[in-house]
């Protein structure tokens, strides 16, 4: 069986929303660093060892720019000139060997299951997160850049709202082919992803 579904473009506004949103569950965790100086600072600065203020403002501020420079990244992804695919009206043409994403009859380009790291489902979509280790195998690149690149691994996605499925039967079958491949969280992969 092979889903097609209805012509969709992926605006920018949601794309940025989605990539902040997987940034932030991704990068959480970093922020008992700077929780964590604070607090040596108050136990410094209440025992008199090291009484000093100006260490709030530096780890706010770093904070606060390690954010920023995070966000200006995902938000600079949308503005970019070699990013104009990622906001083209598609039809996706499903099925158990690929996705097959056709802007019309003679373009298009495929997507191999192998090259979906995971998917995630919310309250109106599918999202497909590509891995692109696989890409970045072979790039030479400094350490910065393929810090940033690792960084923006989840900003690289599909995503499917369901009002795109032209039937409850073409969804049925897309959440089942998903969790036979072993991509949604919780489903056991009842073959491998090739």
């Amino acid at each position: 069986m092979i889903v097609k579904t209805k012509k969709y473009a992926l605006d920018q506004k949601t794309y940025i929303n989605i990539a902040l949103r997987q940034w932030v569950k991704e990068n959480w965790k970093w922020g008992f660093i700077p929780l964590a100086l604070i607090l040596l600072n108050v136990v410094l600065s209440l025992t008199k060892v090291y009484p000093n203020y100006w260490i709030y403002i530096v780890v706010v501020l770093l904070t606060i720019l390690y954010v920023l420079f995070w966000a200006v990244q995902i938000t600079g992804i949308a503005q970019m000139e070699q990013s104009k695919a990622l906001f083209q009206k598609y039809v996706y043409e499903i099925d158990s060997r690929q996705i097959l994403m056709r802007i019309n009859a003679k373009e298009g380009g495929i997507l191999k299951w192998s090259q979906i790291e995971s998917v995630v489902k919310d309250k109106e979509a599918y999202i497909l997160f590509l891995d692109n280790a696989e890409a970045m195998a072979n790039v030479k690149a400094n350490w910065l850049a393929k810090t940033v690149t690792k960084g923006l691994s989840k900003a690289q996605f599909l995503y499917l709202p369901f009002n795109i499925f032209t039937s409850e039967n073409d969804l049925r079958f897309t959440d089942a082919l998903l969790k036979r491949k072993g991509l949604l969280p919780g489903s056991v992969p009842a073959e491998t992803v090739k």
